[in-house]
C-alpha cells in the first residue's frame, strides 16, 4: 500500500510539473514588444502610446512601454533599452532622444538578435553605418517637409515686413533640426520676412514660456512665432497673453496635440503641423509583429503630415 501511495504521489508531481511547463510555454508564445519613448509627459507621446496599446491588444501582444521623465534624458533612455535587452524582449520600437547617442544601445540589440524599429525621430544613419548598426525601419513623418509647410503658411500671413522668432528643440536633435531647416529654407525666398531670433527651449512648455518672455523684451516688434513643438508653442502663447500681445503675434506650433487644436479653435494659436502619433504607435507594433513573423517590411513607413488651422478644424466639424 505504501508503495502504491508513493507511486501515485510521483505521478501527481509529474502531472503538476507538466502543467506548469505547459503554462510557461503558453506564456512564452505571447510576443513581447517594448516601446521606448522620449517621455510620457507629452501629449504627443501619450497619443503614440495609445495607438501602440490598441494595436497590441488587437494582435494579442504583450506591450512594455517605458520612457524617461524628461525628453532630454538620453542616458536614462539608453539604460532602459539595455535593461530591455537583458530581459530578452522580442522587439524594440524606440523614439530616440538622441539620434547619435543611442546607437551603442542599438548595437547591443543587434548582438542579441533583437530587431529595432525607429519611430518618430531618425537616428544618424552615417554613424550607424560606420558602427555596423542596423535598424529594421523608420516609422514617422517628414519633419523637414513639416517645417516647410509651417514656413509657407507664415509667408501667406505676411503683409509687408514681418519679424519672426523661432523656438527650437534640443540642438543637434534630428527632429528639431529638420523642422528648423525646413522652416528657414521655405522663408528664405521672402525678403520681407526676418528671423530676428532663434533659441532652444528644449521641447518643454515652461522653457517655451521663459524664452518667449525674454524674446518679447528683446524684440518688442515680433509678428510671428514658429515653435518646433506644441508644448513650446503653448508656453510661448502664455507668455504672449501675459504680455498683452496675443492679438498682434501669430503662433505656429508642431504636433497638433489636442490642447493646441483647442487653442487654434479659440484663436490663441494660429496653426500647428499635425503628425498623427497614434498612427505611428499602431504602425510600430503592427510592423514589429510582421518582422517577428519573418515578413519583409519597407525601410521607411511614412505617416501623413498636414497643417491644422482654424479653418481646417471648422471644416472637419461640418
Amino acid at each position: 500500500m505504501k508503495k502504491i501511495l508513493i507511486f501515485l504521489g510521483a505521478i501527481f508531481i509529474l502531472f503538476m510539473g507538466c502543467n506548469r511547463e505547459n503554462d510557461r510555454t503558453n506564456d512564452s508564445e505571447k510576443i513581447r514588444i517594448a516601446l521606448v519613448l522620449k517621455t510620457l509627459n507629452s501629449p504627443f507621446f501619450i497619443d503614440l502610446k495609445s495607438g501602440a496599446e490598441q494595436a497590441a491588444k488587437q494582435l494579442n501582444v504583450e506591450l512594455i512601454v517605458q520612457a524617461p521623465e524628461r525628453e532630454i534624458d538620453v542616458e536614462k533612455q539608453m539604460q532602459i533599452i539595455e535593461n530591455l535587452i537583458q530581459t530578452r524582449v522580442d522587439a524594440i520600437c524606440v523614439s530616440p532622444s538622441g539620434s547619435k547617442e543611442l546607437i551603442p544601445a542599438m548595437a547591443k540589440a543587434n548582438q542579441a538578435n533583437i530587431p529595432v524599429l525607429i519611430v518618430d525621430t531618425r537616428i544618424d544613419e552615417n554613424i550607424a553605418n560606420s558602427e555596423g548598426v542596423t535598424t529594421t525601419t523608420f516609422i514617422g513623418s517628414d519633419n523637414y517637409q513639416g517645417g516647410k509647410i509651417a514656413g509657407e503658411y507664415v509667408a501667406k500671413l505676411s503683409q509687408g515686413e514681418m519679424n519672426v522668432v523661432i523656438l527650437e528643440g534640443i540642438p543637434g536633435h534630428e527632429t528639431g533640426d529638420n523642422r528648423l531647416r525646413g522652416f528657414k529654407e521655405s522663408i528664405e525666398k521672402f525678403p520681407n520676412i526676418h528671423v530676428v531670433a532663434s533659441q532652444p527651449a528644449n521641447w518643454e512648455r515652461d522653457q517655451g514660456y521663459n524664452v518667449m518672455q525674454n524674446l518679447l523684451q528683446a524684440h518688442p516688434d515680433i509678428d510671428a512665432v514658429f515653435a518646433c513643438n506644441d508644448l513650446m508653442a503653448l508656453g510661448a502663447m502664455e507668455a504672449i497673453i501675459a504680455g498683452g500681445k496675443s492679438e498682434k503675434i501669430k503662433i505656429i506650433g508642431f504636433d497638433a496635440v489636442e490642447e493646441a487644436r483647442n487653442e487654434i479653435t479659440t484663436g490663441n494659436l494660429e496653426a500647428s503641423v499635425a503628425q498623427h502619433p497614434a498612427e505611428m504607435g499602431r504602425l510600430a507594433i503592427e510592423n514589429a509583429v510582421k518582422v517577428l513573423n519573418g515578413e519583409k517590411i519597407p525601410t521607411f513607413i511614412p505617416v501623413k503630415i498636414e497643417l491644422i488651422t482654424r479653418q481646417t478644424s471648422e471644416e472637419n466639424l461640418r
